[in-house]
């Protein structure tokens, strides 16, 4: 089994998928932070490819970035000065080579995140 990694972005304020929010991928190494990708999700809140593909896939600890300030700036929600959340960092850990799934469910005042499937 090769391993790869997804996520979906729901906007729970709102009850809809997370549209044009930009996800930064990182591979953690040490002190180290490569930048590996940026993608932006669609219409339905995921990436229109793996964010870390089959042929690319290592196991480590990697950092997701969600932009969610500027997706609530994008979506209207009034600003605030500074916004409550604004870049969302989420550093996890991949094992084995399996599909490992992160989503994000997001409001302009808090967020949850799993391992899903």
């Amino acid at each position: 089994m090769a391993g790869y990694l997804t996520t979906h972005v729901l906007d729970t304020a709102r009850g809809c998928p997370a549209q044009g929010l930009s996800i930064d991928l990182y591979r953690i190494d040490g002190d180290s932070r490569q930048h590996l990708r940026t993608l932006v999700t669609n219409g339905d809140g995921r990436t229109d490819e793996q964010i870390l593909p089959e042929a690319e896939f290592e196991t480590g600890t990697y950092e997701l970035v969600f932009h969610a300030g500027a997706y609530l700036d994008a979506s209207g929600v009034a600003p605030e000065s500074p916004r409550f959340l604004d870049v969302i960092p989420l550093r996890f850990g991949m094992s084995e080579p399996a599909h490992y799934h992160v989503p994000l469910l997001l409001s302009p005042f808090g967020y949850s995140t799993y391992r899903g499937s």
